[in-house]
């Protein structure tokens, strides 16, 4: 296989609030497949030709981060089966495309991140589980990532940034920028009882998302902007005991933008299963950068500003990165189940008429919602514009031709749109009942699952009072008419789950009618309200724990739940979020259903949730 040398540079994704800028690195590696050119004018974007005309850039900027300081500052430190046996993989939004998580399995072990450790546990058979190993790490341990008997860890570090004493400015104290570091670790699992660290890369910025595609792992990561003493500070890339400083002339940017701020971004792929590959990387200075959707060969960063969002599409193939395109919609993304790619089109679902920073949630008058549909060169093909006026995004999910779209104020419009036109996007039919989904979770090709808060309307104003969670299963057979099949509801107001906003809680097999979830339940006493509680009542905290749901065409109900909490004194303390014993998680391996949390792994049957073993990480 013939290969060449080329020059790389390194994507660093901004999803911070704070202006951050992005940059890249210029490192040899060996090619072995092509990747589409960019487009000749593509949107302006050029490399600066030298360090001077970047920082002249960035001091142009009106929020150009700079410091100056009077001394010298110190460093400071601060679904798949193996044979033949079924198990459960994290939820991931696109097949193909994995996505970290704190806990992992291979069907055969569990691999789970607590603060600074990793805990390998020997998983099946239950009556032979056991703590195999642990890694300890000097920092605070993120996701991981499973490949054969390699497993890639991701951690933070952050470091005070040293600078000399300047000779311009008066001797003041200024903010010190603070350097967080990324920390990519392979380690050889082959032996779970002594695993063997095989590759580190440190990547100076704040690790923001990452996808394994085939034997890649592609990390974003974001670094501030500073200009320290007049000069840029691109981030530095380490892989072992080679050191790689990012050049000005290695990162792209489009001369044309103009950002509140900036931000160095990272795109970087890492070989899992064989270290002597080199890292490539690529690098781009934009604005600030709010959501990242990964298909199995495009990476799409979006952009918002104003009313506006910019997404950027960047190529990906067997480790390698090349920006292809870019396009801009009006309004706002939610986050990455707003976003897909299918038979080479973008769709993309946004509120409009919103403040473009986007965590301030609110109407305005003229607030709506739309779908676009952008072709393979990101320009808008088919639009749907004037959903829900006045109303918020809560979730979207496109699933093959179809769009669903859940919007929220007082009740839930639950929206089917068609996409089988790209060219013409058009409702299908629409659903309002009490409550929203804040995550929909495809059942079959004519029913969907959603997750989210029953609602109860508001006699004060123009709003609704969330209450307990609620599990709906939505029947879009007549796409013209939808409705909601089944639906259960849990505890009162108050009640939660990291399921609401992390969708790789949410564990669902079709095949075993099986639902579970991490559910904080509260419940309200009405005999503290004279028997009528208000709708605006807060319950007492009653129960932690996974809750296993059997869901099929015949309904959902609630088969049983699990906890890893003891005694009525702490099961109603209020405290799970924060407790090592609250259930983050839960998978299957064979028929057996394992729970975990920061102390505990428990193993029950699906069949019937008998406890059969507790595994103690310590």
């Amino acid at each position: 296989m013939s290969s060449y040398s080329v020059k790389l540079a390194t994507y660093a994704i901004l999803a911070v609030v704070c202006g951050s800028l992005i940059i890249g690195s210029t490192l040899q590696f060996d090619v072995f497949t092509s990747l589409p050119e960019i487009k000749e004018g593509f949107g302006s974007l050029q490399r600066f030709s030298s360090a001077s005309e970047l920082a002249t850039y960035l001091k142009d900027s009106t929020q150009a981060q700079r410091f100056y300081v009077m001394e010298a500052a110190p460093n400071v430190k601060t679904d798949a089966s193996i044979g033949g046996l079924d198990y459960s993989g994290t939820n991931v939004q696109v097949a193909g495309v994995d996505e970290a998580d704190k806990v992992k399995t291979d069907g055969a072990h569990l691999y789970i991140a607590r603060g600074t450790i990793i805990y390998i546990v020997s998983a099946y058979p239950p009556s032979e589980a056991k703590l195999l190993s642990r890694i300890n790490l000097n920092a605070q341990v993120g996701d991981l990532y499973v490949a054969g008997d390699k497993l890639v860890v991701f951690s933070q570090n952050n470091t005070a940034f040293s600078v000399e004493p300047s000779t311009k400015m008066p001797s003041i104290m200024p903010p010190i920028p603070i350097i967080q570091t990324t920390n990519i670790r392979v380690y050889d699992v082959s032996d779970r009882e002594k695993p063997t660290l095989e590759r580190d890369i440190k990547l100076e910025g704040n690790y923001v998302t990452s996808r394994m595609i085939g034997n890649y792992v592609y990390i974003i990561a974001q670094k501030g902007a500073w200009l320290i003493e007049a000069k840029a500070q691109p981030p530095m890339i380490q892989d072992g005991s080679e050191t790689y400083q990012i050049q000005p002339t290695d990162i792209l940017y489009y001369r044309n933008s103009s950002e509140p701020s900036y931000s160095y971004t990272t795109i970087m792929s890492i070989n899992t299963q064989h270290p002597e590959v080199p890292l490539h990387s690529e690098n781009l200075l934009l604005g600030f950068s709010s959501t990242v959707y990964v298909s199995q060969k495009n990476l799409y960063i979006t952009v918002s500003k104003w009313s506006n969002t910019t997404i950027h599409k960047i190529s990906l193939a067997n480790g390698m990165i090349k920006p292809v395109a870019e396009g801009t919609v009006p309004g706002w993304v939610l986050n990455q189940f707003s976003m897909d790619e299918s038979d080479g089109y973008f769709r993309v679902a946004t509120t409009t008429g919103r403040l473009w920073w986007g965590w301030r949630r609110g109407t305005t008058a003229d607030q709506s919602s739309a779908v676009y549909v952008l072709d393979q060169n990101m320009k808008t093909v088919g639009k749907l514009e004037g959903l829900a006026p006045k109303e918020d995004i809560y979730s979207a999910r496109f699933i093959g031709d179809r769009c669903y779209l859940v919007t929220f104020k007082k009740v839930d419009p639950f929206f089917v749109i068609d996409l089988s036109d790209p060219s013409n996007p058009n409702i299908l039919g629409k659903l309002k009942i009490p409550g929203y989904s804040n995550y929909l979770h495809p059942f079959d090709e004519n029913h969907v699952i959603g997750l989210g808060k029953n609602t109860v309307e508001a006699k004060e104003g123009d709003f609704a009072w969330y209450q307990g969670i609620k599990i709906s299963l939505f029947d879009v057979t007549d796409v013209s008419n939808p409705r909601e099949e089944a639906m259960i509801e849990v505890g009162d107001r108050g009640t939660d789950s990291p399921a609401l906003s992390d969708h790789r809680a949410f564990l669902f097999s079709r095949d075993r009618s099986l639902l579970v979830i991490p559910i904080l339940e509260a419940k309200i006493s009405p005999d503290q309200y004279g028997g009528s509680p208000p709708a605006n009542a807060y319950g007492d905290y009653v129960y932690q724990g996974a809750y296993v749901f059997d869901v099929s065409l015949r309904g959902i109900t609630l088969r049983g739940r699990i906890t890893h909490l003891q005694g009525d004194a702490l099961l109603k303390s209020g405290y799970w979020f924060d407790s090592e014993y609250s259930v983050e998680r839960s998978l299957y391996i064979g028929d057996y259903l394992y729970t975990i949390s920061g102390r505990i792994v428990k193993i029950n049957s699906l069949t019937d949730l008998k406890e059969l073993n507790v595994i103690l990480l310590k």
